[in-house]
């Protein structure tokens, strides 16, 4: 019923889409736009790894993609939020157990 993501997968995955989701103008970010090469050395993944995340992503609706070369992605909280609960990807993003949101904000 639904294609089976490899653990580390579903880790880079997660990790890619809520730097996404929560991506703010002091990260470096015009207007929430990022580069995949910005964004593999935020998350420290390799850019294949990130940009194939990306696809997933931009295939659920959730990122959205402007420009070619370089290509500029942002998340869409708009469709996020009306994604399907039973939705694989949505259901990723919203496990928030191992979530360290000191990365995200600064208190």
């Amino acid at each position: 019923m639904y294609d089976y993501i490899p653990e580390s997968e579903d880790k880079d995955l997660k990790k890619v889409g809520l730097e996404l989701m929560f991506m703010t103008p002091e990260k470096g970010a015009a207007d929430n736009w990022v580069t995949a090469v910005e964004l593999a050395k935020m998350v420290d993944l390799p850019l294949e790894t990130v940009k194939k995340k990306l696809v997933i992503l931009r295939d659920s609706g959730i990122v959205s993609v402007k420009g070619i070369n370089p290509k500029y992605w942002k998340f869409d909280n708009y469709n996020f939020q009306r994604m399907d609960e039973d939705d694989e990807v949505f259901k990723l993003l919203c496990s928030f157990d191992d979530v360290d949101f000191d990365r995200y904000f600064s208190y």
